[in-house]
């Protein structure tokens, strides 16, 4: 430790005073959340989500045909997250293939497994 900073009391206090004061300084940006019941006015809404064959090609990566009927949920899937469309963990929990090719060339679809 060649630099060792040292603050003193006043000093550490004056920096969170100082980032705290920061948070204050914001723009006019609505914030969500304030009064669960209504939404403020202006806060930004999605309006549109288009879910085309890309997008449901994408989301059913690794899942081979014929779709079980237990996915039909992604007729009803909005803008929200949903962890089943993102890619997960890696190695040997990537039962998708999200992240390359099985380990090995040994395709992980639950038929093969």
């Amino acid at each position: 430790m060649k630099h060792l900073v040292r603050f003193s009391k006043a000093g550490l206090t004056a920096l969170c005073l100082l980032a705290m004061s920061g948070a204050a300084w914001g723009g006019d940006a609505p914030i969500a959340g304030l009064e669960p019941s209504m939404r403020p006015a202006g806060a930004p809404v999605i309006t549109i989500y288009p879910k085309d064959a890309a997008w449901y090609g994408y989301a059913l990566t690794g899942v081979s045909r014929p779709y079980p009927a237990s996915l039909r949920f992604l007729e009803d899937q909005g803008p929200w997250h949903n962890p089943f469309v993102r890619p997960g963990m890696t190695g040997r929990y990537d039962i998708r293939n999200w992240h390359g090719p099985a380990q090995g060339g040994i395709s992980q679809a639950a038929e093969k497994r």
